[in-house]
């Protein structure tokens, strides 16, 4: 990091030891964030975003970011007792996740640490660090955050322990838990604070969770509509029951006004309340808009770069939220099903911020969101979205009252290009090709999708532009909340024409998943001769990896479709995730034997005649991979 060596005074970033707080004349923090990242200051950094959040509210802030949880303690010492509360971040990742590859390996590194070093952080981060600061800290409150905490507020299936886990409140004893962005709800509960009212009282603030101590005398807020799920004990013993909680929580999250949700935990009461409205344009540059270096802290400059960092140090987030709705994604769970758009104004200003940061080369290398293009997109009639309980405003069909125009986006790239210092712009969040080539003709042309197409491809890719159909059979599709394969071969077919035109050289790379729930030997047969068809030889694929709070996770572990509760095959021993995985590779010659054995199982010789070309004189099939089986094997 020696090009990055800051010019800016040590006190420019949040305080990380007391001699820094010390520096700004401190004896004291109001506020501690731990994070299980290493400390970077950058708006796509959560423990940055809080940070400046509370330090804009008047709030003394230090972090605390990887402290050593193994030895005596002394990290989580170190700063000392904070006036308000301690807050927690595992990071941003869930640390299991971050930690283990869908095959329950250890990872050997760690993206979010100095040199990409792993150890630094203990699984299930966000209750190791509470449990430890309730011990050394018994009267301090602790206020859960982060995208670990947000997506295990219910009761929730854990593929690394295989088993359902209570809410992660329980577990760590937290007095709070803040889900999705944090940015509103922390403003009620420091104005909360600010009046004296301790956590125990905050029984109302949207986007809140808590647990009650005593049923009998919890009252609903008025103006709040509660429902209740069925209790952990039941949902433990009961997959269906388990299952139908799902579609609850996922229906309410994707509500414009949602529900309270209860569910009784032993002798406890969980009360999630319900989220605040999305963020307007003023409120989400607000947050962008902070005083952020953009940088790690100093304190890492002799341990290496921080990969994370690396990726995203020069790209510029223009977005919250995604009306995609697919079933394996945590993004619309954690962010929400509407999108809520910086303007013009505050992404340009990030722009030319970012062309002055050291070592700029020029280069912009994603403006995009958890979407590349749903930028400034929403309902016609927002009258309509408030009725609606959708997952996804484009599957199984873009809706009517959707406003897909792209021409916003087309603006932005223009005034981007043109801040003194970029040199070029690239987009590197993933395209949902569906919200382009799904809408009719007459829409299309009215919302400029050709337009985008042509200006993405000739402009704003670096050689490969990746997206991403997960699969190419329908009924696993419909499934994951994606569209049909055909769409990416149309939109493949536009890209490779438009690269022609203007002489590029440049790629349409897929990704795909095996293994997630409904899909079978023979989807992955046809997957490897519809991208063999292509020309494709798979790189970017994955096997699928259960995450807490996702449709996908729910039918993986109940064996059940939530919203029909009809049975979903799903491969989940290491055996049948392998079969599904050696597809992706039926290329490479040490898979051929076990494929063709594979597909005489089918007893259709055009599989094993469009992958490899012939017939082979194998005649016994692979044992042991049987078809139409849920997850307990019955």
């Amino acid at each position: 990091m020696k090009e990055l060596t800051p010019q800016l005074p040590i006190t420019a970033w949040l305080p990380t030891t007391r001699e820094e707080m010390g520096r700004l004349g401190w004896d004291e923090a109001d506020v501690i964030i731990v994070s299980g990242d290493a400390y970077v200051d950058h708006p796509s950094f959560g423990h940055a975003v809080i940070g400046r959040v509370l330090e804009k509210l008047g709030l003394r802030v230090a972090i605390l970011p990887q402290p050593n949880w193994r030895d005596d303690l002394r990290d989580f010492k170190k700063l000392g007792r904070p006036r308000l509360f301690f807050g927690i971040s595992a990071g941003c990742m869930d640390s299991m996740i971050n930690h283990y590859t869908a095959a329950k390996r250890r990872r050997s590194d760690d993206a979010y640490t100095p040199g990409g070093q792993a150890g630094f952080r203990p699984d299930y981060a966000s209750t190791v660090y509470t449990s430890i600061l309730k011990q050394l800290f018994p009267g301090v409150p602790v206020l859960l955050g982060g995208i670990e905490a947000s997506l295990r507020r219910f009761t929730h299936y854990d593929y690394w322990s295989d088993s359902l886990m209570k809410p992660i409140l329980c577990d760590s004893g937290a007095d709070m838990l803040v889900y999705g962005m944090g940015e509103k709800p922390l403003h009620e509960i420091v104005r909360l604070l600010r009046k004296g009212v301790p956590f125990n009282n905050m029984l109302n603030v949207p986007q809140t969770a808590f647990l009650h101590a005593d049923r009998a005398s919890y009252k609903t807020e008025k103006g709040w509509t509660d429902v209740e799920l069925a209790p952990y004990d039941v949902a433990l013993h009961d997959k269906r029951a388990h299952a139908r909680n799902f579609r609850i929580i996922e229906e309410e999250s994707n509500r414009w006004a949602s529900s309270r949700l209860l569910q009784q935990i032993g002798d406890s009461l969980l009360v999630v309340n319900p989220p605040y409205l999305p963020m307007t344009t003023s409120e989400i540059d607000a947050s962008f808009d902070l005083p952020y270096t953009r940088m790690p802290h100093p304190r890492y400059k002799k341990r290496g770069e921080i990969p994370a960092w690396n990726m995203i140090r020069n790209s510029v987030n223009i977005h919250r939220g995604c009306f995609g709705g697919c079933a394996f994604c945590t993004i619309s769970a954690h962010q929400g099903k509407f999108v809520s758009s910086r303007s013009e104004k505050s992404i340009l200003k990030e722009i030319d911020a970012v062309t002055k940061v050291p070592g700029f080369d020029g280069v912009i290398t994603d403006l995009g969101g958890p979407s590349a293009n749903m930028y400034q997109m929403s309902g016609i009639e927002m009258e309509l979205c408030k009725k609606c309980r959708r997952p996804s405003c484009i599957f199984p069909a873009i809706c009517a009252n959707l406003n897909a125009n792209h021409g916003p986006l087309l603006s932005l790239y223009d005034k981007s290009e043109h801040i003194p210092g970029v040199k070029k712009i690239f987009i590197g969040s993933g395209i949902r090709y569906d919200l382009l080539l799904a809408q009719k003709p007459d829409r299309q042309r009215k919302n400029k999708v050709n337009a985008y197409i042509e200006r993405v491809v000739s402009r704003h890719v670096s050689g490969r532009l990746k997206v991403a159909p997960e699969h190419t059979s329908d009924n696993v599709l419909k499934l994951m909340r994606k569209p049909s394969f055909r769409l990416f071969v149309e939109f493949k077919h536009k890209a490779d024409s438009i690269a022609r035109k203007y002489g590029l050289h440049q790629q349409v790379i897929p990704y795909f998943i095996s293994s997630h729930p409904g899909c079978e030997l023979i989807d992955m047969a046809n997957l490897a001769i519809e991208t063999k068809k292509l020309g494709y030889r798979l790189e970017q694929v994955q096997d699928f990896t259960p995450t807490p709070l996702t449709l996908a996770t729910e039918m993986y572990y109940t064996g059940l479709n939530p919203y029909t509760l009809n049975p979903v095959y799903t491969a989940v021993n290491s055996d049948d995730k392998l079969a599904q995985r050696r597809f992706f590779f039926w290329y490479q010659e040490e898979n051929h034997d076990f494929i063709r054995k594979a597909l005489l199982r089918f007893k259709d010789g055009y599989l094993e005649q469009n992958l490899f070309g012939k017939k082979s004189s194998i005649t016994d099939p692979v044992p042991g991979f049987r078809k139409n089986r849920n997850r307990t094997g019955k």
